[in-house]
Parts: C-alpha cells; structure tokens; sequence
C-alpha cells in the first residue's frame, strides 16, 4: 500500500494505520464470506480485527463504505480477465483453448470473490450505481474483448455478416456470469465442475465462431 492512503478526515494513514485498514479490509472480507452483508455491523469487524469501532470509522464511514473499497479492489484484479480474450485465436485448436481457458479463468475469478461478487449482484440488483459500475468494470473487462474477436472473425469472411458482435459478447458475458454464480446449483441438477467447463466453453466457442471447436 502507498503513503497517500487517508483517513475519512483527509488525514494521510501513517504505516501503522495503512496496516489497520487493511486488517479491517481482510477480516470484512471472511466475515462476508460467512454471514449474510447485511447483518455485518461496525463494532462486529472491529473486535475480530482487534481493534475498536472509533478505529474503523478512522478509515470508513461505514460497512457499505470498506465493502465498496474491497470491491474495487477485486474489480481492478478483474481486469486482469482481458488477457484470457485478448489477441487471442479462436481459429482451429487454438480456438477451442481460448474458449477452454476464458470459462476456466472465469469461473475462477468469481469462485475465489464469490462473497464480495454476490454483495456487488445484490448492490446493483437494487439499483446502486456504485456497485453496477463495479459489476460492469468487471463484465466490461471481457465483454470488450469478446466483441473485437467476432468483430475479427466478421471481417475475414469466418462469421455471418449479419451477427452483432456486441449483442454476441454481452450475451456470452451474461451467460458466464449467470453460470459463475450458480456454479454451486448445478450439482442439485447432478452436473460434476468436471461437466461443467468443457460444457460451458463449447457454448462460448460456438457463440463466438459459430462452429463446433476442433479438438
């Protein structure tokens, strides 16, 4: 963490204090991960910190203030997901692994955020428009590059004319992001992770190309 982290009072957090509010940051964190967000309160994250609830105000101005730092974090972390779509091929069997690696990469990502993920659904779901900037940085960082890739393939003759290439990755992203969420679900409806991802790429494969993968 740099020096310019500042307290709610515009002050700037000494290293002792950078280390305090990433504590805080860390034991929210778990707490989402184990309880429902809206039954997390101030003085609860305090105390597993080992602090007190005058500290956390220091820092935040409330709970929905720290989950809101956590989850840019995790967003700026999401832009990573670029590189799984970027300058990719999705010709032949470089096709099929690009289709592989983006799902596997995907699923990934929300798996090891799924706390923080489902706060940020739920923010946007109820039209906060902090957490649905969030949400979108994160599709975007995807979506973006799904677009350019049918765009790609459009201009060299491989996918119809007629295809929209922002409607096929918007599409393609919902789909993803729908499946991440309710990875845990689909053993209700006796589907192994191991069915799951080769599934689950072939439909991105096929979205994006409009062909079965060569394996």
């Amino acid at each position: 963490m740099t020096g310019q982290v500042r307290t709610v009072d515009g002050r700037v957090a000494g290293r002792r204090g950078q280390a305090t509010r990433q504590k805080l940051l860390e034991c929210l964190g778990e707490m989402l991960s184990s309880s429902p967000y809206r039954d997390v309160k101030v003085i609860d994250v305090a105390r597993k910190a080992g602090t007190s609830p005058a500290t956390f105000y220091q820092y935040f101005p409330d709970v929905e203030g720290a989950v809101l730092e956590i989850a840019e974090q995790m967003a700026a972390e999401g832009a990573s997901l670029t590189q799984l779509v970027a300058d990719r091929s999705w010709t032949g069997k470089a096709g099929w692994t690009t289709a592989q690696e983006l799902v596997d990469g995907f699923l990934d990502f929300w798996r090891r955020n799924d706390a923080i993920l489902r706060v940020v659904d739920l923010g946007a779901a109820e039209g906060d428009k902090r957490f649905y900037k969030i949400r979108m940085k994160i599709l975007n960082s995807v979506n973006n590059s799904l677009a350019d890739a049918v765009k790609a393939l459009q201009d060299k003759g491989r996918v119809d004319k007629d295809v929209s290439p922002a409607a096929v990755a918007g599409s393609l992203v919902a789909m993803l992001a729908a499946v991440a969420a309710h990875q845990k679900g689909f053993q209700s409806w006796g589907v192994k992770q191991a069915e799951l991802k080769p599934n689950l790429a072939l439909l991105v494969h096929l979205g994006v190309t409009g062909k079965k993968p060569t394996k």
